[in-house]
């Protein structure tokens, strides 16, 4: 009669044990969950801020473009084409980030946590597809102010080879970065760094916490 009492409260006692851990468990991933979102509109709000400085920025560089154009002299070539390829590749960039944005608005949370895992990879995707695009403007910040009035016939030599070897490092540099910016690289500190601008860190946490929620859901 006592062993079946003891069997009796063990059982009891195993129960509650199993209903505690299952109550941990749902409010862990009810944590998660918080901590996934809460990383997604701190992306969502780094994007806002980013349109709107976009925007800004756009329209001083579409401003000195039309200024340029509309006192057009040969002088200004080198001003004219830095100037447009900066910003056609800023525009890219501009629509990227409303892109972003909109994916990250339109992430369904009661969805599957695959569903929502395969949503995020391709935004991450995208934002470092977005950092290899913007690396190529690096070169015409050192070409922008060039005139040929004075360059290269009324500059010294080494200053001619001082600019060849400052554009043509920043070609390189644009060359490297654009080849590194892909997916192989997110275990590196220095790419992760890279893309955090971006939103890359924000993303990458939800990333994370998502992981870790589908770890649980296969456990239960």
């Amino acid at each position: 009669m006592e062993n079946i009492e003891l069997i009796n409260i063990w059982k009891t006692q195993n129960d509650k044990i199993e209903q505690t851990l299952l109550i941990n468990k749902l409010l862990l991933k009810q944590n998660l969950t918080q901590k996934a979102e809460s990383s997604l509109q701190g992306l969502a709000k780094l994007k806002t801020v980013g349109i709107v400085a976009f925007v800004f920025y756009l329209l001083i560089l579409g401003y000195a473009l039309f200024y340029a154009i509309l006192n057009y002299s040969s002088a200004n070539n080198y001003f004219i084409v830095s100037l447009c390829a900066i910003a056609l590749i800023n525009l890219k960039g501009f629509s990227d980030y409303i892109k972003h944005l909109a994916w990250t608005k339109n992430i369904n949370y009661d969805g599957s946590v695959i569903e929502i895992q395969k949503h995020l990879s391709k935004l991450q995707l995208s934002i470092i597809d977005h950092g290899k695009i913007m690396c190529l403007q690096f070169p015409f910040f050192t070409t922008f102010f060039l005139s040929n009035k004075w360059f290269p016939q009324e500059v010294s030599l080494g200053y001619v080879i001082f600019q060849i070897i400052l554009t043509g490092s920043s070609i390189y540099l644009s060359y490297w970065l654009y080849k590194n910016h892909k997916v192989e690289n997110l275990n590196k500190k220095w790419f992760r760094n890279l893309i955090a601008g971006s939103g890359g860190k924000s993303l990458e946490n939800a990333i994370k916490y998502y992981r870790e929620i589908e770890y649980f859901s296969k456990e239960e």
